[in-house]
C-alpha cells in the first residue's frame, strides 16, 4: 500500500520508517566509539598471540567478542556520565546523548547490557582470570578515572592503568595468568598513553577547558611542562620497547623495527618541546596513532 507524503509524491511508509530505525542503530553503534574499540581488541588479540603457544582460534574468537562487548560499553557507559560535557565542546556536541538523537536512558541501559554481559561472556568463554581484569578494568575506567577528570591532573595517571589492560586480558584468556612478559606488555601500553593524550588535550584545550576537564595542557599555558612530559614518556617508552628482545619474546628484527620506529617517535616528541605548537603535538598524536600497532604488529610477525 502506497501513501502519498506531504511533498505530494507517493511513498512506502515501511520504508520511510525504516530510516529513523537505522539512523537510531548507527547512533548506538557510534556509542561504542567502533575505532578504539577495534584498536583495542586488536591489542588483546595480540597479546593473546605472544602469550599462546600453540593459537587456538576458538578461545580467540572468544575473547576478541568478549572484549568488543565490554570496551564498546564501557564506552557508552562513559559518554552517559559525560554527557553534559560532552555538549559544551565541538569536537563532542555531535554525538548521540548531546544532540539528544538517543535518550540518556537508552544509553545507560544499552552501556550496562554490553558491559556486564562482556564481563560475563569473557569469564564464561575464557576463564575467571580474563572476567576479573575485564572487570577491574571497567570499574577503575568508569569510577575513578572518569570523575577524576574534573577534578585533578593525575587523571591521566590513573588512566593509563585501565587503558593498558588490554594487554592483560589477552595474555590472561591465553594462559589464565600473567607472568612477567604479560606486565611488560602493560608497560607498554601504559607508557603509549602519556605522549599519545598529552597531545590529544594539547590539539584541543580549548574545548576540554570549556568541558571543564582539568588536563595538564589546559592549565599549562606555554605549554612547556606538557612538552617535557611527552618526552620523557617517548624515551621510556623506547627503552621498554626493547626489552622483549631480552626476555626472549621477540627477536633480533623486531629490536631493530623497534629501534628505529621508537627513534622516529622520539623525533616528533623532541619537537613539541623545541616548537610548543599545536601542530608538534598534532604530529606527536599522528606518530602515535601508527606506531602502536606497527610495534605490536612488528613483535607478532617476529614470532611466525
Amino acid at each position: 500500500m502506497k501513501v502519498e507524503s506531504a511533498s505530494g509524491q507517493l511513498g512506502d511508509p515501511l520504508h520511510a520508517g525504516s530510516v529513523p530505525t537505522i539512523s537510531r542503530l548507527c547512533d548506538y553503534y557510534q556509542l561504542t566509539k567502533p575505532r578504539v574499540t577495534l584498536l583495542v581488541v586488536l591489542t588483546a588479540v595480540a597479546s593473546f598471540y605472544l602469550a599462546a603457544s600453540v593459537v587456538d582460534i576458538l578461545p580467540l574468537l572468544h575473547l576478541s567478542l568478549g572484549t568488543l562487548l565490554l570496551v564498546g560499553g564501557t564506552s557508552v557507559l562513559n559518554q552517559f556520565i559525560e554527557r553534559e560535557a560532552d555538549g559544551k565542546m565541538r569536537r563532542t556536541m555531535g554525538r548521540p546523548l548531546p544532540a539528544k538523537r538517543l535518550e540518556a536512558t537508552e544509553a545507560l541501559v544499552f552501556g550496562v547490557l554490553l558491559t556486564g554481559g562482556g564481563i560475563l561472556y569473557l569469564s564464561i568463554t575464557t576463564n575467571l582470570l580474563t572476567g576479573l581484569v575485564g572487570f577491574l578494568g571497567a570499574v577503575v575506567y568508569l569510577f575513578v578515572y572518569t570523575p577524576l577528570k574534573k577534578r585533578s591532573l593525575f587523571c591521566t595517571f590513573v588512566g593509563a592503568f585501565p587503558g593498558a589492560s588490554p594487554m592483560l586480558l589477552g595474555w590472561a584468556a591465553a594462559r589464565n595468568s600473567l607472568e612477567l612478559e604479560a606486565w611488560l606488555l602493560f608497560s607498554l601500553l601504559f607508557l603509549w598513553q602519556f605522549p599519545h593524550f598529552l597531545a590529544i588535550s594539547w590539539v584541543y584545550r580549548e574545548d576540554y577547558e570549556r568541558g571543564g576537564f582539568l588536563m595538564l595542557p589546559v592549565v599549562d599555558r606555554d605549554g612547556k611542562k606538557t612538552a617535557w612530559r611527552i618526552l620523557i614518556y617517548t624515551v621510556l617508552l623506547l627503552g621498554v620497547s626493547l626489552l622483549p628482545t631480552f626476555l626472549g619474546m621477540a627477536g633480533i628484527i623486531y629490536a631493530i623495527g623497534a629501534l628505529i620506529m621508537g627513534a622516529m617517535f622520539l623525533w616528533f616528541s623532541a619537537q613539541v618541546v623545541l616548537n610548543r605548537s599545536r601542530e608538534s603535538a598534532r604530529h606527536v598524536l599522528r606518530a602515535s596513532v601508527a606506531y602502536l600497532p606497527l610495534l605490536l604488529l612488528l613483535m607478532v610477525l617476529d614470532r611466525i
